[in-house]
This record gives structure tokens, C-alpha cells and sequence, in this order.
């Protein structure tokens, strides 16, 4: 079992930035794929960004390409997300994610564990 716990979420700007981060605890989170969703109002959960076991290879959404980085440090048991450039679509409830297949990609189903959420949101 994992248990994860976001945190970094508030209120900034357009074109300002966040870094959140994701605290796993349980079983060592180096054996996971990473990952971070958003959902907004009215919205379904979409997928944001991935991170392989060790950090090797990442994954974006369109939509958040080129403005957010998604990183991990396995000796602290976190992942993070830096938001840079935001906009007022960024606006949503981000997620984290764990998943125990190293294949998991984009789709909610793939992953096993959720943390909370940590609320975002872009003023124009």
C-alpha cells in the first residue's frame, strides 16, 4: 500500500508559477510510476504529466508542454511538479498518482493510488 499527500497548491497570477509536491509513504516509491492529473470544475480528471521508476523518461500532456517539469526524488519519497507560465485554464484540483505496472501511461485505470488533491487556481 501507498499513501501520498500533495501539497503547493493556491492562488497566483496569470503567467506566475507553483511547484507542487507529492509525498509518498508505505512502500518505497521508487517502485512506481509517478504521475500527475488535474480536474476542473464540471471537467473530468485528465492526465498532466508522468515519470518513469527512476526519472528516465517523461510524459506530458499537450496542454502543459514546455511550461511544467515533472521530477522525482526517490531518497525523499516525492515527486514534483513545477508549473511555470500558468494560465487561468490551469485552474483545477491536482492529483497525484502511483502506479505498480511500469507501462502505465495516461489512463486513470492505469494507476493504483491517489492522493487528495491540492486546489490551483489561475486569477486572469
Amino acid at each position: 500500500q501507498v499513501q501520498l499527500r500533495e501539497s503547493g497548491g493556491g492562488l497566483v497570477q496569470a503567467g506566475g508559477s507553483l511547484r507542487l509536491s507529492c509525498v509518498a509513504s508505505g512502500r518505497t516509491s521508487s517502485s512506481y510510476v509517478m504521475a500527475w492529473f488535474r480536474q476542473a470544475p464540471g471537467k473530468e480528471r485528465e492526465f498532466v504529466a508522468r515519470i518513469t521508476r527512476y526519472g528516465i523518461n517523461t510524459n506530458y500532456a499537450d496542454s502543459v508542454k514546455g511550461r511544467f517539469t515533472i521530477s522525482r526524488d526517490n531518497a525523499k519519497n516525492t515527486a514534483y511538479l513545477q508549473m511555470n507560465s500558468l494560465k487561468p485554464e490551469d485552474t483545477a484540483v491536482y492529483y497525484c498518482a502511483a502506479a505498480r505496472t511500469v507501462i502505465a501511461g495516461g489512463a486513470l485505470r492505469d494507476y493504483d493510488y491517489w492522493g487528495q488533491g491540492t486546489q490551483v487556481t489561475v486569477s486572469s
